[in-house]
């Protein structure tokens, strides 16, 4: 006691003097080329990211040909008409570099990440990516064959296999939403280097492409290096594709994909709901974060907290496609695994917890303590010019303005409980949901089926 009685600590940090903090404003600009810039200065940031969106849009893919977007977003990264895939690689590490590619319904994002040092090369490199992609018969044939080891595995995950299954019952057949982002076995076997060149040369174009750059720019001609570099990236004028309207059957009803033997069921319940350009978005966001956003919200403490049923449930919403005019959605599910014996028990809580905010509403401090998570953390989760240029990249591909998310921490702040209950109610009603269940449908059918909550189908996991 007298040693450490004798001992000198250092003395406990305290907490400075709270700074005020807004999501960035970006600068917007133009090349030559038609290829919209949208920059953001961000000093300290020496890594910069930088995002590339492409017009490219998964209904644009050819009848019998789903999954092309994601091969010709995969080939990006698999040599140019300077470089071959190993050669391309081995660049891209020289630089530190890291380049990323996927597809989903709005399009296409390329994603870069490099020190401001080598920007200048890493730029270059992904021009050139853009540019003139090599699509070299073997490299395709190589990420067809990569794709169509991935789907077996996907199909044995619950989850992903529930996900496939509520987009079919969701939307009509006629509708790509209806199908699997990244094709199925029957579609990618068709996909080889001729198609996805068409595709790429049908659709990627500078003058419907965006890209956003992120970081610490000081003493960085930006105008100039991008002139250098994607400037170089020539191709037709052309007006962005038409947006579909987003149409979706969410009559109540359950599906249960059968896996004999499981010791735990998938849920995946869902419909769609309001996009981002709706004004009841903030409401939306804030209701469906009191509902199931955390560890602490309300479908947690009873089937987690209370029951034992599950390691967690959340609900969440996730924008499918946006318009302007209305005519975009957003996927409003709640996810998450119970033991097989507990499904339908888990289930009659479930829905006891959705007509019992419907019935008494949130409490304020449920939409207390969901302001605080949402709006409280944001200068941590925009820490990195990564998170910031993934942000301003979602605006774009959202027809969103520039300054939508700053002004949208203002809205959840100022959503009261009221509206946080009616919007929560309307995401969520008790009898326009479709329930998906990935488990042992001899088990758990009857219980199911007791429940009354729509009609009950089974079908076979594949």
């Amino acid at each position: 006691m007298t040693e450490l009685a004798s001992m000198e600590f250092h003395p406990q940090p305290q907490a400075g003097e709270a700074r005020p903090w807004a999501f960035p404003a970006p600068e917007r600009g133009k090349l030559d080329n038609g290829l919209t810039v949208l920059r953001c200065h961000r000093p300290g940031q020496q890594v910069v990211a930088v995002e590339v969106l492409l017009d490219t849009p998964l209904d644009a893919e050819p009848k019998g040909l789903d999954g092309i977007a994601t091969i010709m977003a995969r080939a990006f990264s698999e040599g140019t008409d300077k470089h071959t895939a190993e050669e391309f690689a081995a660049e891209l590490e020289r630089c530190g570099a890291t380049l990323d590619a996927y597809a989903d319904h709005p399009g296409v994002r390329v994603s870069l990440e490099v020190p401001v040092s080598r920007l200048p090369k890493a730029l270059g490199l992904l021009a050139d990516a853009l540019r003139a992609p090599a699509f070299d018969d073997a490299e395709v044939e190589r990420l067809v064959r990569n794709r169509l080891d991935e789907i077996p595995h996907e199909m044995a995950n619950p989850s992903r296999r529930a996900a496939k299954e509520l987009s079919k019952e969701l939307f009509p057949a006629t509708s790509r939403m209806s199908r699997p982002r990244q094709g199925t076995e029957e579609t990618v076997e068709g996909i080889d280097s001729a198609g996805v060149r068409a595709f790429y040369e049908r659709h990627v174009r500078p003058a419907t492409s965006t890209v956003v750059v992120v970081g610490d720019l000081t003493g960085v001609d930006l105008d100039a290096l991008l002139g250098d570099t994607l400037g170089a990236w020539t191709g037709s004028s052309a007006e962005p594709r038409p947006v579909p309207p987003v149409t979706a059957d969410d009559t109540g009803r359950v599906v249960i994909v059968d896996r004999p033997g499981s010791v735990q069921t998938q849920l995946l319940i869902g419909r769609i709901g309001a996009d981002r350009h709706d004004r009841v978005w903030p409401a939306q966001v804030l209701g469906t974060y009191c509902l199931g956003g955390t560890l602490t919200s309300r479908l947690d403490k009873v089937l987690r907290e209370e029951k034992g049923y599950t390691y967690g449930v959340r609900a969440f919403g996730q924008v499918l496609r946006s318009a302007p005019d209305g005519t975009g959605a957003a996927m409003l599910a709640i996810s998450g695994s119970v033991d097989t014996p507990n499904t339908g028990p888990a289930l009659q809580d479930l829905w006891t917890v959705l007509r019992g905010v419907a019935a008494e509403g949130l409490t304020d401090a449920e939409r207390d303590f969901a302001v605080q998570n949402l709006v409280g953390v944001a200068p941590l989760k925009f820490e990195t010019a990564a998170s910031v240029a993934g942000t301003l990249a979602d605006q774009v591909e959202q027809h969103l303005p520039d300054d939508y998310q700053g002004t949208l921490y203002q809205q959840l702040a100022a959503t009261g409980t009221v509206e946080a209950t009616a919007a929560a109610v309307s995401a969520f009603p008790a009898d326009r949901l479709v329930t998906i269940l990935v488990g042992d449908a001899a088990a758990i059918r009857e219980p199911v089926e007791a429940l009354g909550i729509g009609e009950v189908t089974v079908v076979a996991a594949e």
